[in-house]
């Protein structure tokens, strides 16, 4: 038996906000100090760094979870299954539904069940719960759902992505300029066709790195005590994921029983140009190899780092076509890997 994608499906927010948007913000350092120069010479090196340009915002009207069901339609539709045949509806994402202007996470009931809800599936056996593992947690979700079908618990599962990041993030930060929302999706079922999922791997780091990512006040130090937004330790991060991530997707691909000259495609977390051109350089040297031309396809100028939804998001765009001088075919194999909060890391090889 073999665990393959059958249908995906993603959706993009609409609101487009560009480098120059944040011209007339007052950035602060972390201590609350201002900075040393301009904006402009702000953004020209957060673009110089990140490789962002501009990045999608969701409508003011909607909520990840919604966005989250636009995915999930489109991936269901893609699989041509019946909905009520699902096993597991899983969605991964970090911050629950935070309304516009609202400073109030909302996540009862779950994502997940508003998105079994809304897709008015009556079928009570198909269950729904959500993934908080960072970034990397659509992955994750894709490993719990190949585990439940591999075991016979399950046939048809939903696995989602979605993330608002816009609404927990400091305006004040110049590391808010990095994030932004979306949402996408797959259907993953017990297949006799070959390929499919080959393997995984998942790590946490938590003895130094738990805080690399958290949650903490306005950098602003006259904006309210009591709200909190995302934050991040980049340089840490930086040298984390630089460190750990090749070696990982190595370990991960050298245990699928694939060689390196059989990958086709990286589909890698979009959080850091600079940093994922890193990663797949030293992944490659791991083999003495030169990492081939477009073997990481990248959104992150035009999408941002949408944290979940980055690699389902991805991985939809390459599969329908719409990205320039990127397809997959039958018999690929491809390496699926993020990195996040936590410290988590996850890979997965899978043969298209």
């Amino acid at each position: 038996m073999n665990i393959k994608i059958t249908g995906t499906g993603s959706y993009i927010p609409n609101v487009i906000t560009k480098n120059a948007d944040f011209h007339q913000h007052e950035f602060f350092n972390t201590d609350g100090s201002t900075f040393p120069h301009d904006n402009e010479t702000t953004i020209k090196k957060f673009k110089a760094i990140t490789g962002i340009e501009e990045r999608r915002y969701l409508d003011k009207e909607l909520t990840t979870s919604q966005m989250a069901i636009i995915a999930a339609e489109k991936a269901i539709k893609d699989s041509e299954i019946d909905p009520e045949t699902l096993d597991y509806i899983i969605v991964a994402h970090n911050y629950g539904d935070v309304k516009f202007q609202s400073l109030q996470s909302d996540t009862v009931p779950s994502m997940a069940t508003r998105v079994k809800y809304e897709l008015k599936i009556k079928n009570p056996s198909c269950v729904g719960y959500d993934v908080l593992f960072g970034c990397p947690g659509w992955i994750e979700g894709m490993i719990q759902a190949q585990a439940f079908i591999r075991c016979g618990m399950a046939k048809k599962c939903l696995v989602i992505g979605a993330e608002a990041l816009s609404r927990v993030v400091d305006k004040h930060d110049r590391d808010a300029m990095i994030f932004s929302d979306g949402a996408g999706a797959a259907v993953v079922e017990a297949s006799e066709e070959m390929g499919g999922i080959l393997c995984h791997s998942s790590a946490t780091y938590s003895y130094e790195e738990a805080n690399y990512i958290y949650f903490g006040k306005s950098n602003n130090t006259e904006s309210p005590e009591d709200v909190r937004y995302i934050k991040m330790n980049g340089r840490k991060i930086y040298e984390f994921a630089l460190k750990h991530v090749p070696q990982a997707m190595k370990s991960c691909l050298d245990n699928s029983g694939k060689s390196i000259d059989d990958l086709k495609k990286v589909f890698i977390h979009q959080a850091n140009e600079k940093m994922d051109d890193a990663i797949i350089d030293r992944f490659y040297k791991l083999y003495e190899k030169k990492a081939p031309a477009n073997v990481t396809p990248m959104t992150i100028r035009e999408l941002g780092n949408s944290s979940v939804a980055t690699v389902p998001t991805l991985l939809d765009l390459v599969i329908k076509g719409e990205m320039k001088d990127q397809a997959l075919e039958k018999g690929d194999v491809v390496i699926l890997a993020s990195v996040g909060a936590g410290m988590n890391i996850n890979a997965i090889v899978y043969e298209y």
